[in-house]
């Protein structure tokens, strides 16, 4: 009977996602497809075809603070509608490195005559330090919270500079289905802190990981890597952030992720 009990309340332990009995790895293996994915999405939306478009998407982001990434965003309905998905946010101090990330998801809801399916990658690039600091608070509505200006990859970026004038951040899709676009005004992102605690093995706020960089994970490096092929420049004017203790990244590290490696 003590053995069935053990065996019982370790059975629930797993399915409860506690620490060392199964929930935290599994968490943790889950927090990496994400990053090795956002790395993917980072690598698809600064590389066009056009040379105009990418020059456009590439000058936004070596103006941003922070950047988040989201590599699935759904948005599906039949008269009731919702979109969400899971993302990361890397920040970025004085000198140009970027940081290791921090896990979000994103959400809405609406309601309309709307009918489809969509399935877009998504890049919020932050260009303010108010930008960031409402993104950096637990949960952030987007428009409300932080001004938003969405251009779409495609014939929308090339013209995302001027859309970016006055906004805090820039979001763009590169989005396939039914739907014209991605709204994200009034979508809620919001802090991951399973996904952080997994990662890092301690708990962390965003702060700590984005801001104060006071954790690294070495598996993030190849999406800290293309961030700084596309985006190495630091932005003009003070730094935005304190100076973190992470190690240098290449742009191009060997064993960098490609679509094999997550087949």
């Amino acid at each position: 009977m003590r053995r069935r009990m053990m065996a019982l309340a370790a059975a629930g332990a797993i399915a409860a996602g506690l620490p060392g009995c199964g929930g935290g790895t599994m968490a943790q293996s889950e927090a990496q497809a994400l990053v090795d994915r956002s790395t993917l999405t980072v690598q698809d939306m600064l590389v066009a075809d056009d040379p105009n478009q990418q020059a456009n998407a590439v000058s936004l982001l070596r103006r941003a603070r922070a950047v988040v990434v989201c590599p699935r965003v759904f948005r599906a309905g039949f008269v009731f509608g919702g979109q969400g998905g899971d993302c990361v946010l890397t920040a970025r101090d004085g000198a140009g490195s970027w940081s290791s990330p921090a896990f979000y998801t994103i959400g809405s809801a609406s309601f309309g005559l709307q009918i489809g399916l969509q399935d877009a990658q998504v890049m919020m690039l932050i260009l303010t330090d108010r930008g960031l600091n409402a993104v950096m608070d637990s949960q952030v509505k987007l428009g409300a919270d932080a001004s938003v200006a969405v251009a779409t990859v495609g014939a929308g970026i090339a013209g995302a500079t001027t859309t970016a004038v006055g906004a805090d951040i820039v979001g763009y899709a590169r989005s396939r289905g039914l739907y014209a676009g991605l709204t994200l005004e009034g979508s809620l992102l919001s802090s991951r802190s399973d996904f952080n605690a997994a990662y890092y093995g301690r708990p962390l706020g965003t702060r700590e990981i984005v801001v104060a960089m006071q954790a690294h994970n070495p598996a993030s490096d190849p999406l800290r890597a293309a961030l700084m092929q596309h985006g190495g420049a630091a932005p003009a004017g003070p730094p935005p952030m304190a100076q973190g203790g992470l190690p240098p990244v290449q742009a191009a590290p060997t064993g960098a992720v490609t679509r094999e490696t997550l087949r």
